[in-house]
């Protein structure tokens, strides 16, 4: 290789650069928030969790050590339609309208039903996201789409957040159960107004379909379910000690849903 032995000795005793002890610190530390997500945090949310910690590094800088040592974010799957709209129930008009900001807590409320697999067969989540901080404020989980796995979903939310009446916008798609007079209903009151997707337009209700894209990447499709309880379980871990309390957001500026509402003087009083 037409080096000199003399040339190789003193390579062979210098002391390392500054900048490879720091980029094999960095590197520990990359590891670590990548492990600590389960795989799913790629280069600026990985950035996000090491400034956290008090960790100086560019964004950049991050993202060249993940593509050296092949670290990466769990790409997502396609989306997968779940809406059954083929019924006589009246629907709402759109009044969300796509408007899915929203700088108080408790005025947009967005829900909806995905499917989950297990050997025990299918199992059904239906959640309710606060939209301004994208925070799961209910949830239920059955082994039927009956309407109360969305009503059930609907309580704990207004249970748990007690909105004022006449505050509150709830939209979701036009679904069977969330056109059910029992759901129509609960939302009349509570003083709360209903509002629903147009027909076979998933967009509409974007903040829920990408909750339940970040749910399949980050746990359903990494996971074997054999028992409906298996499932429930990993799924509430995952929305409650994981995704509402330190999943860092996009949208929030990376801050978890929970870190988002205590920086927010009407959820701090």
């Amino acid at each position: 290789m037409k080096v000199s032995l003399s040339g190789y000795h003193a390579w062979a005793v210098r002391p390392e650069s500054l900048r490879n002890r720091q980029e094999r610190e960095l590197l520990v530390h990359i590891r670590a928030a990548h492990k600590q997500s389960n795989g799913t945090y790629g280069s600026p949310r990985i950035h996000e969790e090491l400034r956290a910690a008090g960790v100086l590094c560019s964004r950049k800088r991050v993202a060249r050590i993940m593509r050296k040592h092949d670290i990466s974010a769990r790409a997502p799957r396609r989306f997968r339609v779940t809406t059954d709209s083929k019924h006589s129930l009246p629907v709402a008009e759109n009044l969300l309208n796509r408007e899915f900001a929203s700088a108080v807590a408790n005025t947009r409320w967005a829900a909806d039903i995905t499917y989950l697999w297990t050997r025990q067969g299918w199992l059904y989540l239906a959640v309710v996201l606060d939209l301004h901080s994208r925070r799961v404020v209910g949830w239920s989980m059955q082994s039927t789409l009956e309407r109360s796995l969305v009503l059930d979903a609907l309580d704990m939310a207004l249970d748990g957040r007690r909105p004022q009446p006449g505050r509150l916008l709830c939209h979701s798609d036009r679904g069977s159960q969330y056109a059910s007079d029992d759901y129509q209903n609960r939302l009349r009151n509570a003083g709360v107004d209903c509002s629903m997707s147009r027909k076979g337009n998933c967009y509409d209700n974007a903040p829920v379909e990408s909750f339940f894209a970040s749910l399949k990447r980050e746990l359903v499709y990494r996971s074997r379910f054999a028992t409906h309880n298996q499932a429930r379980t990993a799924v509430f871990e995952w929305i409650e000690a994981w995704y509402n309390r330190r999943r860092r957001h996009s949208a929030l500026g990376f801050l978890s849903p929970e870190q988002f509402e205590r920086q927010q003087p009407s959820m701090a009083a």
